[in-house]
């Protein structure tokens, strides 16, 4: 579970919006984990814990509903996260303008992220951030292959307006 703890925490901040509450869901998830380690036979761990994570969000979700809508966006998280993703463009373009217009995209596209429906969020933090496949995307999530793929679309088509209303 160890080298996955990291996906989880991803995906139960993305989901919660709090990093607080992701840290204690995560937590709680491992415990789950552990207690049916037993039970795991020729599964892939990652998609199992992330599944795991993924429903004790959900119970967590239910049963704390108000102060899970209502939670902050927690602008230091997702600058901290973005940090340790380099990518071509980073090691392209370092002149401080450029840095600038990218912290400024990476907000614009987190603050949009943050408004689409947890259904279509968690597809895309599991596809785009986690780089998982449309297969493992349909374990975690217990839906079908072509429902991924539809939410997918959807979530993007979302993103894309929420964006353009942005600017």
């Amino acid at each position: 579970m160890l080298p996955h703890l990291n996906a989880a925490y991803n995906l139960a901040r993305w989901l919660t919006r709090n990093d607080q509450d992701a840290q204690d869901i995560v937590q709680e998830a491992c415990l789950r984990a552990f207690k049916f380690f037993d039970g795991l036979r020729g599964e892939e761990t990652r998609a199992w814990l992330l599944a795991i994570v993924r429903n004790t969000t959900y119970t967590w979700m239910r049963q704390n509903r108000e102060h899970a809508q209502n939670s902050p966006i927690d602008e230091e998280f997702h600058d901290h996260h973005e940090e340790g993703s380099a990518t071509l463009l980073d090691q392209v373009d370092s002149n401080p303008e450029a840095i600038l217009a990218r912290a400024d995209d990476k907000r614009l596209l987190n603050q949009a992220l943050e408004q689409l429906p947890v259904e279509f969020r968690e597809v895309l933090v599991l596809r785009e951030l986690e780089d998982l496949s449309y297969k493992e995307i349909s374990i975690i999530a217990s839906i079908p292959i072509g429902t991924v793929m539809s939410r997918l679309a959807r979530g993007r088509g979302l993103l894309l307006k929420y964006l353009e209303r942005m600017n």
